[in-house]
């Protein structure tokens, strides 16, 4: 099958792809924006082109997520092609994509790539949560969004860090769902540390003020809250039952058939590894985040990636990075020239200067505990590898996550390594008495999503 010549391709619609494909295709370069979604909006912005996003359900999510739908119909209108229903399961470093649509194979050969796979909610390894009836967060928010699904008998508790916390049980008190208890590990030592980046956090005042909006929202509606929570653990046997942790020098425990666990979310870096592109630890996020230049351009030359996928920054910040990646990639096809991309970033840059000065705040504030579990916990999912296991691994002479595969195929399992890939080299690193950048990350392959043997064939027809 030949490939499709085009300008640039686009992977993602979310905030960062749908800016990208706008910033290219008005710059003049042909842009085709491939995404696994039907619609355009990304997990941020899911859903929201679609006719049932009424005035309910938009006061139900919320107006950080209405202000998607400017963004969504500035892009329907750009003049980039969007497909929908594509799953990439691979990027080569000569810029060839491969995908699969509708049960078909697609194949593009672009002069240009802007990676926008966006974040993952981080592994929240404790015991229990493998259970029936404990999601993330972000999950339990995707199916408000796209089926206006929520918690109705049982008893839900929300238990973790991070904003996203609260604005899943804001989102939950308007729709009219009521909430046992909102169990935070944030303790004072986390907020003596975010004080150290308090001139960030007041230039980001826009966002404290929504979060206090929240948090207060949640405590006037008379909703449990404990703070400084440790110990974490999920009972049940067949189902989840209970969530049971230590606060205020007191053991707890609240019973709950729906316990949505959150402690942050970290930038989806698959296809960036899969690229053999540099990437280095980010102790400040705790996380692998990808080295890219100051327009998203990765190592490998002609490949950029923007927003959370590159490092948390939100999806406004997202939207920035986006548009000056299109800008750069554009400019590197003599679409533009160098003063024009410059003039157009300008006040892009500005923004985003702007929309990043939280961050480190937000990073020491809400910097996850529970990363390291204890011997019994499961780590990978797939293969039921506990963290006991990794740890007698490297007594017989595991170095890494990636020999961890043989010793034990942590990480062989269907998703890749995206749910425990963090969790390994932490439990790695600890177990080593070395640190994290040290241990490394998986070596990742394509493909970066499942595909058949046939489909395969059909392809190289």
């Amino acid at each position: 099958m030949t490939p499709e010549a085009v300008d640039v391709v686009v992977i993602g619609a979310g905030p960062a792809g749908m800016s990208a494909a706008i910033a290219a295709r008005q710059a003049g370069a042909s842009v085709v924006l491939l995404d696994e979604q039907a619609a355009p909006g990304g997990q941020i912005y899911r859903a929201i082109t679609q006719v049932d996003a009424d005035a309910r359900r938009l006061e139900v999510l919320g107006p950080d997520y209405g202000a998607g739908r400017p963004l969504a119909e500035a892009f329907a209108r750009c003049g980039a092609r969007h497909e929908a229903g594509v799953a990439v399961w691979e990027v080569t470093r000569d810029h060839q994509v491969h995908a699969l649509q509708n049960g078909g194979v697609r194949s593009w050969q672009a002069r240009r790539v802007v990676l926008a796979t966006g974040a993952m909610e981080r592994p929240f390894p404790i015991p229990g949560w493998t259970l029936p009836g404990v999601m993330t967060a972000g999950a339990a928010q995707i199916l408000l969004k796209t089926a206006q699904l929520v918690p109705t008998t049982g008893g839900l508790v929300l238990a973790g860090c991070g904003p996203l916390l609260y604005l899943l049980g804001w989102q939950y008190l308007r729709a009219g769902v009521e909430i046992s208890a909102i169990v935070d590990t944030t303790d004072r030592a986390d907020h003596r540390r975010a004080l150290a980046h308090a001139a960030g956090a007041l230039r980001g005042w826009r966002v404290l003020a929504k979060g206090l909006k929240l948090m207060t929202a949640l405590r006037r509606a008379g909703v449990p809250f404990f703070t400084g929570a440790t110990g974490l653990a999920v009972e049940g046997t067949d189902h989840a039952q209970a969530l049971r942790f230590e606060a205020g020098g007191r053991s707890h425990r609240i019973e709950a058939a729906t316990v949505l666990l959150h402690q942050g979310v970290v930038p989806n870096t698959q296809f960036s590894w899969s690229l053999r592109a540099e990437h280095r630890w980010d102790e400040a996020q705790l996380c692998w985040t990808p080295q890219a230049d100051a327009w998203g351009e990765l190592s490998v030359p002609g490949i950029f990636i923007a927003g959370d996928g590159g490092g948390i920054g939100g999806a406004l910040a997202a939207a920035c990075q986006g548009t000056l990646a299109g800008l750069a990639a554009a400019a590197q096809l003599a679409r533009i020239d160098a003063a024009e991309r410059d003039r157009r970033a300008a006040p892009v840059r500005a923004e985003l200067a702007t929309q990043l000065a939280i961050r480190p705040f937000l990073d020491a504030l809400y910097r996850p505990k529970l990363r390291v579990p204890a011997d019994d916990v499961i780590v990978c999912r797939c293969e039921e590898v506990t963290a006991g296991d990794l740890r007698a691994h490297v007594a017989l002479g595991c170095t890494g996550p990636n020999q961890a595969k043989s010793f034990g195929r942590c990480g062989m399992g269907p998703c890749q390594g995206r749910l425990c890939g963090l969790t390994v080299t932490e439990v790695i690193a600890e177990a080593r008495g070395v640190s994290p950048a040290e241990v490394g990350y998986y070596r990742i392959r394509p493909p970066i999503k499942p595909i058949t043997l046939g489909e395969l064939a059909r392809e190289a027809r």
